[in-house]
């Protein structure tokens, strides 16, 4: 049997909710073995009894303990135990051994700390009774749930602090504004801890809330937004139920009333005074006026239009939607002297209207506006915008040919001043009479170089210059039979040798400039009768040349020249004569021309093509060698006299001979200066002439062990001695080889040429420098001795 008793104790002293709560149930979880007296043992039977035990299903645990003890739980007992102490209890599962805790004697169990019902509900444990000797247990674990008794320690929350929304102005009582919600932690199934009620703390008459739901709903009739806009709310939520000493929350509501249209526009006053100048372009804006409306967004565009007045043609209003006005501007110009004063009747209108509030309206209201014309100078006007003039291109200077008129508009009527805008009229053709207008001409027109001129006359008034108005003038130039008629362009005419009498060999056709009203019509006639040649007019303003015989020849003549005549048909007739050239050719059977040119000229017999051929090249030979020649004579070319650029050690000397070529070996002899045993004493310099030759020889080199500076004054004091030496500087370059060698040379160039060996004992006597050499060459020959 698992647990035969079990005691659950709740002892609840500190709080008004006092109860001892035990759970049983009736569930068999084991047996137990009985042996009954008073049976005989030869039946062999051992007979069982079941017997009921007890097992609780929880425990009850009250919540935010603040005692200094253990809060105490429950008890646990097995009917194994028989009050020996050989019983142990054990605990295992939710908290066991640190949060609960158990007496293994006697199985009382305590909570070590406060427990909160929000963090935790209930803890699920397994409970065992063993022998404390064997460790061995006694019956199969059981397990109970201990639960946390739920006490009111929590206060609601709203799931947010503070709330935007927006309500229409003008609600109806009990309208839908927002629902608020608060919770609370408390067990809602245990009592009251959890039970809510809403109230409103801030925010009567306008609004209330529904305590069960914490629905806000509006409680005042026409709350105009005009009047006030935002409304601040705020709601308790408390918990027990609302009763006292239940806890409580609270959330700020900020309602904010939108905008319905239930206000009419209205301007501020109902008569506007606007004023304006007669030379006011169209279009242009004269004023603006106003309509207010309370108001805002869509419910206050206002449409502006003007509905009656003596200027409904003349000006127009429209909206700017940006600043809600009425623009006022010009349809047709203004003429003070005409009219100086205009009445508008204008009409402000809302475009969305709310019928709900109709008969709040009419939503529309009217005003008048008186506009006043004021008058300026304005320039002279012409009775045209633009004036178009015609003339004959025949006629003379000073022909008059139109006029254009101007006057003054203004009330004044000053006098106009008429002149000729000379950008237009760079070249000066037209004049203009400054009085009354009339247009003249200067110069000769010419309908074929520019048949139409463009030019701008301005009116000036006299009192006040600075009032000026153009015109354009457009001249037509007319046609006048000035031109006579010519070739339609240039011809390229031939005539073949074997030509028949009255082959067409040209159709010709011709031009003029002049454009007469019927088209032209032109006649064609040679200007003299002629016995090769003839024309046919063809009657569409074209002729065809034909030819009167055959048989023409390039020999005799190769060339004709026919005057034809063309006419026109206009009045006054103009004709002129133009020269056809015609050619004869060489033409094949065909027809088609092959040469033009006359045969060139037929030398004496016996002399042939190549023959002439070879005489031309020979001709031509002789020519190029000529030339050549004397190409070369001119063409000399100049020895240097330093052939080496590197080689600057000679003399540099420059004549303005050719000298003697490469055969002239006497002029300079650079050897001497290389050598100086070589030099010849007597030789004297021939690279020049002087003027007189005085005996001069020349020293020998220095002898014995005189070193380079000696040598070169040496040289340097017979150059300067020199009576042939030219009178300028010159480079001078001297090679001093020295006196040579104590060994003289150690070249074997010719060692070969020696059939006896070589004694090297004197290398030993040279000194430290040639031991090296002198121990190589000496003991060589101490080798060879052996």
């Amino acid at each position: 049997m698992i647990l035969k008793h079990c005691v659950l104790l709740l002892l609840l002293a500190s709080c008004p909710l006092l109860s001892f709560m035990k759970t049983l149930s009736d569930r068999t979880n084991g047996d137990t073995q009985v042996k009954v007296t008073g049976i005989s043992e030869s039946d062999g039977k051992v007979l069982h009894r079941f017997k009921r035990g007890w097992m609780w299903n929880h425990f009850f645990l009250l919540e935010e303990y603040t005692g200094s003890d253990y809060q105490y739980v429950g008890k646990l007992h097995s009917d194994q135990d028989r009050g020996d102490g050989s019983v142990k209890y054990v605990l295992f599962g939710d908290g066991a051994g640190s949060l609960f805790l158990i007496d293994e004697n006697s199985g009382d169990i305590h909570a070590t700390k406060r427990l909160d019902r929000e963090e935790k509900a209930y803890y699920t444990l397994r409970a065992q009774a063993v022998n404390k000797r064997t460790g061995r247990p006694l019956e199969p674990e059981s397990e109970f749930v201990i639960k946390i008794h739920d006490i009111n320690d929590n206060e609601p929350k709203f799931t947010k602090k503070n709330y935007e929304t927006s309500v229409p102005e003008m609600s109806d009582v009990g309208t839908f504004v927002v629902q608020v919600t608060a919770t609370d932690a408390d067990d809602a199934s245990y009592g009251n801890s959890a039970k809510l009620v809403y109230s409103i703390l801030q925010g009567q008459p306008y609004f209330s809330v529904e305590p069960a739901t914490g629905i806000i709903r509006t409680a005042l009739p026409n709350m105009n937004r005009e009047n006030k806009e935002k409304y601040q709310v705020v709601i308790q939520a408390k918990d027990m139920a609302g009763q006292m000493g239940g806890l409580s929350g609270t959330a700020t509501v900020n309602i904010t009333l939108t905008d319905v249209n239930d206000n009419p526009p209205r301007f501020i006053q109902s008569i506007y005074q606007l004023s304006t100048s007669e030379s006011a372009d169209i279009g242009s804006s004269i004023g603006r006026i106003k309509a207010n409306d309370a108001d805002v967004g869509k419910n206050a565009d206002i449409q502006y239009s003007i509905i009656g007045g003596d200027g409904m043609d003349v000006f127009n209003i429209v909206t700017d939607r940006a600043t809600g006005e009425g623009v006022i501007t010009i349809k047709k110009h203004l003429d003070f002297e005409n009219k100086r004063m205009y009445t508008l009747k204008v009409e402000a209108a809302n475009t969305h209207l709310d019928h709900r509030f109709l008969h709040l309206g009419p939503f529309k209201d009217t005003a008048t506006v008186r506009i006043t014309v004021q008058d300026v100078d304005e320039p002279p006007v012409f009775s045209r915008p633009s004036y178009f003039i015609e003339i004959h291109e025949d006629n003379n200077s000073g022909s008059i040919m139109g006029a254009v008129t101007a006057w003054d508009p203004d009330a004044a009527n000053n006098p106009v001043r008429y002149s000729v805008d000379r950008h237009t009229d760079m070249d000066r053709i037209f004049n203009i009479d400054s009085t009354n207008g009339s247009i003249s001409i200067l110069k000769h027109l010419d309908r074929e170089t520019l048949p139409w001129h463009n030019i701008s006359v301005i009116a000036t008034e006299i009192s006040n210059p600075k009032q000026t108005s153009r015109v354009p003038v457009f001249i037509k130039v007319l046609d006048v039979n000035d031109n006579a008629p010519e070739f339609a362009m240039f011809y390229e005419t031939f005539v073949c040798e074997n030509v028949k009498a009255g082959q067409l060999i040209q159709t010709i056709s011709a031009v003029d400039t002049d454009e007469p009203l019927a088209g032209h019509k032109f006649f064609f006639i040679l200007n003299t009768m002629n016995p090769n040649f003839t024309i046919n007019d063809n009657e569409d303003n074209t002729a065809s040349i034909l030819t009167k015989r055959g048989g023409f020849s390039r020999h005799e003549t190769n060339t004709y020249l026919l005057s034809v005549v063309i006419s026109d048909n206009d009045y006054p007739i103009q004709s002129s004569t133009s020269t056809l050239t015609i050619r004869v050719c060489a033409c094949d059977s065909r027809g088609n021309m092959q040469s033009c040119n006359a045969e060139p000229l037929i030398f004496p017999a016996g002399l042939s093509t190549g023959a002439l051929i070879a005489i031309l090249l020979c001709i031509i030979i002789l020519l190029i060698i000529v030339v050549l020649f004397a190409a070369l004579r001119r063409q000399k070319k100049k020895e240097p006299l330093i052939i080496s650029k590197e080689d600057v050690r000679d003399n540099i000397v420059s004549y303005n001979d050719e000298g003697g070529g490469e055969e002239d070996t006497q002029a300079f002899d650079i050897g001497t200066l290389r050598n100086p045993k070589v030099m010849d004493a007597n030789k004297l310099r021939r690279d020049i002439i002087p003027e007189m030759l005085f005996p001069f020889r020349r020293t020998s080199p220095l002898k014995d062990n005189a070193d380079v500076r000696d040598f070169i004054n040496h040289r340097l004091e017979e150059n300067d001695t020199d009576p042939a030496a030219p009178p300028y500087d010159s480079l001078a370059t001297y090679a001093y080889e020295g006196n040579g060698s104590l060994a003289e040379s150690l070249s074997s160039v010719e060692s070969t040429a020696t059939d006896g060996d070589q004694d090297y004992d004197y290398l030993s006597n040279w000194g430290p420098q040639f031991k090296k050499i002198a121990d190589m060459y000496i003991g060589k020959d101490i080798y060879k001795d052996y």
